[in-house]
């Protein structure tokens, strides 16, 4: 059979393959998808939904615990199967049938099989039956096949056969006593959930000094304090040695301290790895298993031909779902530009439209811990290794009048890095309750680098936990 001609061949049907392609059929391009298991990808379905899924309910009852008149009115527990039944729903009872009528409607064509890349422009798909279908891209290649959870190579970990974060956001059913390897992100959001759904007995295990690492470490003292005083048991500085699943199921970790943690199940969170190992990047050059540097276009730059591009995970630029649209859209755009003759083989200028500027200057992030953790930008000690001479501005969340009316007893921390040089805010750490919405202003600022003068006169609403900014420019000041 011969080949099928597309302007585009994405691979990886995530949010941000179905962006790539979005953007690309926009632009009056032809393009299709090549995905191996459910489209929408890991954030749909094991990752971002499911798990905020599952912690919104916990935020919603604090959130009514702290306040006097609120917390009268509480009656009874929090019920689990509930929970899990609403984040069945958001998942789509891991259907991906909504996400294939959107990709027609967009007018994407849908390949389903494992995709290859066959050396320049060209990639071998393996249907489910087993048959082979070639695809030709007359333009650009782009491999958005995302990341997996990362499984040490402690001994015996693979034959405990652990939970990983696809497990962890799915199950429906609370262990009785979970060990949680890694203190990141998902260590920490999980071991939040899991507490409060019925585990009895929650071990976070932390090889590193400290919890969530790339935080400033404040962030991170916040959050150890919040877990242990939801009953979860912290280990930072400890590995695990050896890993055993016992005849009667329960699972033993050797700890290099000498000590023995028992679980019921174990949830392995020590990182990611990309997708790109049977990928055929042997054919175009590459080392299969690796991940896929790019310039700020997306387009994959030792490949001859500049035809091939990595949008999302894969290129390891920032690990963040939303951060892979951003890059989608970037790739996207630039295909089409390149393809109209508009764009040329140079980097294009940085916060341009083909630009993804904001990956090494304003990534933001929430941590939807109890408090959340929302953060944006550099912290001080990244802001001085790029030369910068910087001022740290801390503030009390709670000192704020509109946090002392959200929740009583509200406490929580402000911290802003500013650029003394520029006069520009390059970093902010927000941690408390209800901080993720305030987050967007703080990325705002510094991707328009918004002189503090001039931030003087974004007058925050009273009573707001908004006004925190006002507290924060007060401090810094003129």
């Amino acid at each position: 059979m011969a080949a099928k001609e597309y302007d585009v061949i994405v691979i990886g049907a995530g949010s941000t393959g179905e962006n790539v392609a979005d953007r690309a059929v926009k632009g009056g391009l032809r393009a299709v998808i090549v995905e191996v298991d459910l489209v929408g990808g890991e954030c749909s379905y094991w990752a971002c939904v499911p798990s905020k899924a599952l912690l919104r309910p916990l935020q919603a009852l604090t959130a009514a615990q702290s306040v006097a008149g609120a917390r009268e009115a509480i009656i009874g527990e929090l019920d689990a199967a509930q929970i899990f039944a609403r984040r069945d729903s958001f998942t789509a009872h891991w259907s991906d049938k909504g996400q294939t009528e959107w990709l027609h409607n967009a007018k994407i064509d849908l390949v389903r099989g494992h995709a290859r890349l066959d050396g320049e422009r060209k990639v071998i798909v393996t249907e489910k039956n087993g048959s082979t279908l070639d695809l030709i891209a007359r333009h650009a290649v782009a491999v958005c096949t995302g990341s997996r959870a990362a499984i040490p190579a402690t001994p015996g970990l693979v034959e405990a056969r652990p939970w990983t974060s696809r497990e962890a956001t799915s199950a429906s059913k609370a262990p009785n006593r979970l060990a949680i390897l890694g203190g990141g992100v998902v260590g920490c959001e999980m071991g939040t959930a899991w507490s409060r759904l019925g585990t009895e007995h929650v071990t976070i295990i932390q090889r590193g000094p400290r919890l969530i690492p790339n935080c400033d470490p404040f962030a991170s003292a916040i959050v150890q304090s919040a877990l242990e005083r939801q009953d979860v048991t912290v280990l930072t500085g400890t590995t695990v040695r050896r890993v055993q699943r016992n005849g009667d199921g329960t699972v033993e970790l050797s700890l290099d301290s000498g000590k023995t943690v028992v679980a019921d199940e174990i949830l392995v969170a020590t990182g990611r790895r990309p997708q790109t190992d049977n990928l055929g990047l042997e054919t175009v050059g590459l080392e299969p298993g690796s991940w896929l540097e790019v310039d700020d276009s997306l387009r994959v730059p030792v490949v001859a031909g500049g035809w091939l591009y990595a949008a999302g995970d894969v290129n390891h630029l920032a690990l963040l779902t939303h951060m892979g649209k951003y890059q989608a859209r970037i790739c996207g755009d630039a295909i089409v530009a390149r393809a109209a003759g508009k764009l040329d083989n140079s980097s294009p200028a940085p916060w341009s439209r083909h630009a993804a500027t904001a990956d090494t200057v304003a990534v933001p992030q929430v941590i939807f811990t109890e408090p959340e953790v929302a953060a944006v930008g550099l912290t001080e000690q990244q802001a001085r290794a790029r030369g910068m001479t910087v001022r740290v501005v801390d503030y009390e969340i709670g000192r704020v009048t509109g946090a002392s009316l959200y929740a009583d007893g509200y406490t929580g921390q402000a911290r802003m890095v500013v650029d003394t040089a520029r006069n520009v805010i390059v970093g902010v750490t927000l941690v408390g309750p209800a901080v993720a919405e305030l987050l967007h202003a703080a990325t705002i600022a510094i991707v328009g680098a918004v002189p503090i003068d001039r931030l003087w006169h974004a007058v925050p609403s009273y009573p707001t936990i908004s006004e925190v900014w006002l507290r924060l420019l007060e401090t810094f000041g003129l």
